[in-house]
């Protein structure tokens, strides 16, 4: 299987700080817009624009535009790949990585 270490590790460094997290969660709910999600936070708009741009450049948000407006939501097809990647990170399978290319004689 072929994980894509890079591009994930991109996803999970987005995640790694604790606004973008909540922003996660508030998405959760459906789309959102810009000053729906700023009612949450105690931070500007320009720095909420900077989280969204980090989320959107991971592939984990989505961004549409409505006149002025921003509308916000999650790419549920990219939040599934995340959950199945850590899925198999952290199982035990038969294609695990260690045992395609394992040459440890301990066993």
């Amino acid at each position: 299987m072929n994980l894509n270490y890079d591009k994930n590790a991109k996803v999970i460094k987005a995640l790694s700080d604790a606004s973008r997290l909540k922003i996660i969660d508030i998405l959760s709910c459906g789309e959102k817009c810009a000053c729906d999600v700023l009612e949450h936070f105690d931070f500007t708009q320009p720095t909420l624009s900077h989280h969204m741009k980090v989320l959107i450049d991971c592939g984990i948000v989505n961004c549409r535009k409505e006149g002025l407006w921003s509308y916000y939501s999650l790419n549920s097809s990219n939040c599934n790949k995340l959950i199945l990647f850590i899925m198999n990170l952290v199982t035990d399978t038969d294609d695990c990585i260690c045992k395609e290319k394992s040459k440890c004689q301990c066993k």
